[in-house]
């Protein structure tokens, strides 16, 4: 029976940092403010004109496909989480796709938000399990900062994300006891407007623009205290759904790597879990929330600071917009 097995991993971030003292400048903040409530220092936000959310994704996944020992055109399927295409239609996979010059294969959207690339890595599993692709590539990336209010206004939800991309290269195993042993899904759409972009959608009837922008549907908008309760909810549960499949407990885990969401979320999951520091990937304080990009890009970090070993027990875990919350345990 095959498994599947992370053979490479890259993560690419615009060059252009942006600090809390920086956003001071353009609305009613300061960095005390920002760090208390974040625990975010600086994120990188993305160039008009330069970058795309597939133009992020193409330097992570040239990363990624290398790390692999691999090149483009052995990619045979790919699965692109995104909250932010380049357009509303087509998808950020077919234009991947083109970036990467590999013709004709499949490409998959994800559109789970910040719980979007561990739901692709489940698509993608299952794909390489059942001997259907061999190479795929799994992508988590978004451009937040061409759609935020940036002003006193929207302080509160454009101060905590950021831009950048991750990727990884799924191949199969025929070891049983390594790569990717599970994955857990959730979702409970009740909530979907404690965390949602409204516009543009065809949820309202015929699109008038002048009215998307004067109502503010186009921006992000989050009941921030009520998304927080569900989350340090719902984290420790999909954390130890994963581990107790496999007759683990946290006790025998390596590393875990959270959604970035906010440092007080996982500061919070390290002591109710009893996790100790050294075992729990955080890096908003770098990179702010990156959503889909997330988990790739603090996977990617651990990996090349020393933080991953072979054989090590690895799990993935994140909540967001839908609310969705998911997890994946692997065996590095």
């Amino acid at each position: 029976m095959l498994n599947s097995k992370i053979a490479g991993v890259g993560h690419f971030v615009p060059p252009n940092v942006v600090t809390n003292h920086d956003l001071a400048q353009i609305m009613d903040t300061n960095d005390e403010w920002i760090q208390e409530r974040t625990g975010i220092k600086q994120r990188h936000w993305a160039t008009s004109g330069e970058h795309t959310t597939s133009g992020l994704a193409f330097e992570a996944s040239k990363i990624a496909i290398e790390n692999a020992g691999l090149q483009p055109a052995d990619i045979d399927f790919i699965v692109f989480a995104t909250l932010s295409p380049d357009y509303y239609f087509p998808g950020a996979g077919v234009t991947l796709q083109k970036m990467l010059g590999i013709k004709e294969i499949g490409a998959l959207d994800v559109r789970n938000q910040c719980s979007g690339f561990v739901y692709a890595l489940a698509v993608a599993d299952k794909f390489v399990k059942t001997g259907t692709y061999k190479n795929v590539l799994v992508v988590g990336a978004e451009i937040h900062s061409y759609g935020l209010d940036k002003t006193t206004k929207g302080r509160g939800v454009s101060v905590i994300f950021g831009d950048g991309a991750g990727a990884v290269v799924l191949q199969p195993t025929t070891d049983p006891s390594k790569g990717i042993l599970s994955t857990h899904l959730h979702a409970e759409g009740a909530h979907a407007e404690q965390l949602y972009v409204r516009d543009p959608g065809m949820g309202r009837g015929t699109l008038h623009y002048p009215d998307l922008i004067e109502t503010d549907g186009i921006y992000p908008h989050m009941n921030g205290n009520f998304v927080f309760k569900h989350a340090v909810t719902r984290f420790p549960e999909v954390i130890n759904e994963a581990l107790h499949a496999h007759g683990y407990t946290t006790q025998d885990l390596d590393l875990l790597v959270p959604h970035q969401a906010n440092l007080r979320i996982a500061q919070y999951i390290q002591q109710s879990m009893q996790i100790p520091t050294e075992k729990i990937m955080v890096n908003i304080q770098n990179y702010g929330n990156t959503t889909a990009a997330s988990i790739p890009i603090a996977l990617s970090e651990a990996l090349q600071t020393g933080r991953i070993k072979q054989n090590d027990l690895i799990c993935l875990a994140a909540f967001g917009s839908g609310f969705t919350w998911a997890s994946a345990l692997i065996r590095w």
